[in-house]
C-alpha cells in the first residue's frame, strides 16, 4: 500500500495558512478520488486505488510539530514500508508555487518533517515539497500566515500539479515523479483544486 500523509495543523484556524499546504493536496486528491474520510486519534484518513495501487492518504491531527506520532502510528497500524510512504509539506526555501520531489534527506529545519524522522528513526523517506517562500519576516508568523488574494491562484495550481505528482509516484515510481515534477512549473491548463 502506498501512503501519502499531508502534514498541517488541525482545525479552521489553521487551514488556509501556507503550513497546511500538505493537508490541502491530499484532501485535493481524496476529493478528486471520491475517498471518504475515517477518523483515529491521531489522524484522518481515506482509502482506495490509484491506477492499480491501493494507497491512501492521511491527514495527522496531533499538530504540525508532532506530526511523527502520527505518522510512526499509521505506518505501524497499516505495516507500511517507509519506501511506500510520501510525505507532502510546505517550504520556505523554495518559491511560491514550485514543487520539489526527494527520495530523502535532511529536514532543513521543517519541525513536521523532522517529528516524522524522529518517529520512523529515518530521514530516508520520500517527500514532495511545495513552496511558500520567499519568506517575508518572522518564519513562524509566516507560515502560519494565509495566502494573499494575488498569490492564491498560483498556490491553487500548486496543489493541482502536487495531485498528479502523487499519482504519478504511486503508480510510476519515485524517478519518474522526480524526471517529470522537479522541472520547473509550466502554466498549468484546465481546473485547479482550489476549492479547498
Amino acid at each position: 500500500m502506498r501512503v501519502v500523509v499531508g502534514l498541517g495543523n488541525p482545525g479552521p484556524r489553521y487551514r488556509d495558512t501556507r503550513h497546511n499546504l500538505g493537508f490541502r493536496v491530499v484532501e485535493c486528491l481524496a476529493r478528486e478520488e471520491g475517498w471518504r474520510y475515517r477518523s483515529a486519534p491521531w489522524w484522518r484518513w481515506a482509502r482506495g486505488r490509484l491506477g492499480t495501487e491501493e494507497a491512501a492518504v492521511v491527514q495527522p491531527l496531533t499538530f504540525m510539530n508532532d506530526s511523527g506520532r502520527a505518522v510512526g502510528g499509521i505506518v505501524e497500524a497499516l505495516h507500511v514500508p517507509v519506501a511506500d510512504l510520501l510525505v507532502v509539506c510546505d517550504d520556505l526555501d523554495l518559491t511560491l508555487g514550485q514543487i520539489r520531489v526527494r527520495r530523502g534527506g535532511s529536514s532543513g529545519g521543517h519541525k513536521g518533517l523532522a517529528s516524522v524522522g524522529r518517529a520512523l528513526g529515518t530521514e530516508g523517506f520520500a517527500r514532495l515539497k511545495l513552496g511558500v517562500g520567499p519568506r517575508d519576516g518572522d518564519a513562524v508568523e509566516y507560515v502560519l500566515s494565509e495566502f494573499s488574494a494575488a498569490e492564491r491562484a498560483t498556490v491553487a495550481q500548486a496543489v493541482t500539479r502536487a495531485v498528479e505528482a502523487v499519482r504519478c509516484w504511486a503508480t510510476r515510481g519515485m524517478e519518474d515523479a522526480m524526471n517529470e515534477f522537479n522541472r520547473r512549473a509550466k502554466q498549468p491548463q484546465g481546473d485547479t483544486c482550489d476549492t479547498v
